[in-house]
């Protein structure tokens, strides 16, 4: 091998480009929310449209894991469907990181029955006493209704595992100062839940709005006795009168700049937010005609 073919080589080796196109993208690693990956995704496939040399990458495994992983600087953006705990700021705190917060969407937190279930609406307070450490309700018959199917009447509770925002939002919405019964299946992540419900007839369980299918039963939900039960929908988790309402957070280590910044402000655009709602989230506001 001459001398100048072994250079060129070499400077192969050290260059990306060399036999192809150049690469020199921007990266924004996403992390966090099983509530907020399907949209986050769609977020990063449509901005490729956008800003062809910027590339995001998503991936879920829950809000507190997005979250430990923006405070480590593994992450530029960290998705949560709950707010940063205390203990979370005092943590980025001690690295001389100041998480800043923004909210990109609202959620209803929906509850889901298996299809054959007859029941139509549920309280905060019976969920409550289902989901709550001595809890008085374990049986359907408890709520007035037979689940064909449901072995020995009994309620099966389908709930998130604690890394997950949508498990601490639960708790501090439905169950206040009381702690979850054991004896719950865990789940990962939002879809399973749902696909769990679906399978077995005496299940209940709660997740997102988006994950929604025909092969399951979404209950309305009442803010108290005699109180209405109004259905999860795009519209009244933005007005709020879904009373399991919340919204959506995407963190950043400090004010945010560069491409970083614009993908936050497309995010909160018009179009970022109406691939939100197309995805059955509420946008943080009222959106016009297309």
């Amino acid at each position: 091998m001459n001398r100048a073919l072994a250079a060129a080589l070499a400077l192969c080796l050290l260059v990306p480009a060399c036999g192809g196109r150049s690469s020199n993208r921007a990266a924004i690693q996403n992390k966090g929310s099983d509530t907020l990956v399907n949209v986050a995704q769609a977020w990063a496939e449509r901005y490729r449209d956008v800003k062809p040399e910027v590339a995001v990458s998503v991936t879920g495994g829950g809000s507190g894991v997005g979250i430990s992983a923006l405070i480590n600087g593994n992450v530029e953006i960290a998705n949560s469907s709950r707010s940063l705990k205390d203990s979370e700021r005092a943590q980025a705190k001690a690295k001389g990181i100041e998480p800043v917060e923004f909210v990109v969407g609202h959620d209803a937190l929906a509850v889901y029955v298996h299809r054959s279930n007859p029941l139509e609406s549920i309280t905060l307070a019976q969920l409550a006493e289902i989901y709550g450490e001595g809890g008085k309700i374990a049986r359907w018959e408890d709520l007035g209704v037979t689940v064909p199917g449901a072995e020995g009447g009994k309620i099966v509770r389908v709930s998130r595992q604690n890394n997950s925002g949508t498990y601490e939002y639960f708790k501090e919405a439905v169950l206040g100062k009381r702690e979850y019964a054991l004896g719950s299946l865990d789940m990962q992540g939002s879809k399973d839940v749902v696909d769990l419900v679906a399978r077995t007839p005496g299940s209940i369980g709660f997740s997102g709005l988006a994950y929604e299918s025909d092969k399951v039963r979404v209950l309305k939900v009442s803010g108290g006795e005699g109180k209405p039960g109004v259905a999860p929908t795009v519209s009244t988790a933005l007005d709020g009168t879904y009373p399991i309402a919340r919204p959506l957070f995407m963190y950043t280590r400090g004010q945010p700049a560069g491409e970083v910044r614009a993908y936050l402000d497309w995010i909160l655009s018009d179009a970022g937010q109406r691939i939100i709602q197309d995805k059955g989230y509420a946008p943080v506001r009222p959106l016009g005609g297309r």
